[in-house]
């Protein structure tokens, strides 16, 4: 391995073995003090590193800058240290599986699971690559640690070699994005820079400035409760009605499961409660303003055909607004992406832009004024325990970022 191989590999490791998962019931911010410790860690590092004006935020994000060596615009560059809720994320044991023969990948922790080009065809493209995966019970965190590691990595080496031409770049770790916290309203004035990018995508030679509108959707069930044997006639069962509303919503057109592409869905991603109440959880998603509308009153017109079916019963629908396509605004300005791309193409890649089934920070930024594209990281299969990434596709990414300043320098 190069010495850029083995910090990348070293620094991803050592962030996937700290659990920084975020939680979207909890109303601080961030929204676990675990996040905390990555935070602090990353404060440490960048100290010795040489970063200058180094910040915790009271909102938990990292804020540090490596100073300009030359005259040019001031970057961003973010990555997020959470990890998704949607699968254990407690007691990462991160491995790398060096020089991968192209062949199955076992599990220690899991001896049924395994992962192979078939399930993941990106991985038939890296032989003799070094690969991280975690052990099998857990997800390896390399979406977002790949992101942070990549952005460490680069600003070591560029505070190492000052001879290296480059505007000043403000580097940013946010945590909750991965539930759509990760950008506080101060965040656009404390980042103070021209443009900025994330580092949180996946494949080689993707860089997006397309992503999905979404809004979040909270359903609200109040029953009547009464003791089961003296019920008939009067209980108004709330986890029935519940099961009503995801019975009537789309089920072969709006799923994640069943979508792809340019498609949104609308998808329940959690519900609690019993019988006398519920409360159902969803997130909506669609790539144009007026689909992602669409599914919202598709919800509304649910909930109320099902509450005009009982009339004891209450049923609220809330929906709050999330994120929006970034395009709508990176549109009118595609410097950043024709920067990005020019950058790619000096590394010998072919750029790629596909529309991001998802969202990221740089959604929330863009929105509010600082155009923000994203940029792969290598990470694949990501929030399950098949998530991977090669070291050598981080190394890419991580020349990726010097050559970018390095032209927006120029």
């Amino acid at each position: 391995m190069s010495d850029m191989h083995t910090e990348l590999a070293t620094r991803l490791t050592r962030y996937c073995a700290i659990d920084s998962q975020s939680d979207a019931a909890s109303r601080s911010a961030p929204s676990t003090q675990i996040q905390l410790d990555m935070a602090r860690l990353l404060v440490q590092e960048l100290t010795e590193i040489g970063a200058a004006d180094i910040t915790l935020t009271d909102y938990g994000t990292v804020l540090a800058t490596l100073p300009a060596t030359a005259p040019g615009p001031t970057i961003g560059f973010l990555a997020h240290v959470d990890t998704a809720p949607q699968f254990n994320a407690t007691g990462v044991k991160p491995r790398v599986i060096r020089g991968y023969n192209g062949g199955a990948i076992t599990y220690p922790d899991d001896p049924t699971l395994t992962l192979t080009p078939e399930i993941s065809p990106e991985l038939g493209l890296k032989q003799g690559h070094d690969i991280v995966t975690a052990s099998g019970l857990t997800l390896l965190g390399a979406d977002d640690k790949a992101g942070v590691a990549i952005l460490m990595t680069a600003a070591r080496h560029l505070l190492a070699n000052p001879h290296i031409p480059h505007g000043t770049i403000r580097l940013a770790f946010t945590p909750d994005e991965e539930i759509g916290r990760g950008v506080d309203k101060r965040l656009p004035a404390d980042l103070g820079v021209d443009f900025a990018y994330t580092f949180d995508g996946g494949k080689l030679g993707e860089i997006e400035y397309e992503s999905f509108s979404a809004d979040g959707a909270t359903v609200q069930i109040k029953g009547v409760s009464i003791h089961p044997g003296l019920a008939r006639g009067k209980m108004v069962n709330a986890i029935h009605l519940a099961a009503k509303i995801i019975a009537a919503l789309p089920q072969h057109t709006m799923l994640p499961e069943l979508t792809e592409g340019r498609e949104g869905f609308i998808h329940a991603t959690d519900m609690s409660g019993g019988s006398s109440q519920m409360t159902l959880h969803f997130i909506l998603r669609d790539f144009e303003r007026e689909g992602l509308a669409e599914k919202g009153d598709i919800l509304r017109a649910v909930c109320a055909a099902v509450a005009a079916t009982e009339p004891r019963a209450e049923i609220t629908c809330t929906i709050t607004p999330q994120y929006r396509n970034m395009r709508y605004w990176l549109e009118t300005n595609m410097a950043p992406v024709d920067l990005a791309r020019d950058a790619a193409r000096a590394l010998g890649l072919d750029p790629v832009s596909v529309p991001i089934r998802g969202g990221t920070d740089g959604s929330r930024l863009t929105e509010m004024g600082v155009p923000c594209p994203n940029l792969f990281t290598g990470m694949q299969e990501i929030h399950g325990p098949l998530e991977w990434v090669s070291v050598q596709d981080m190394a890419v990414a991580t020349n990726l970022m010097l050559t970018l300043v390095q032209k927006a320098a120029r």
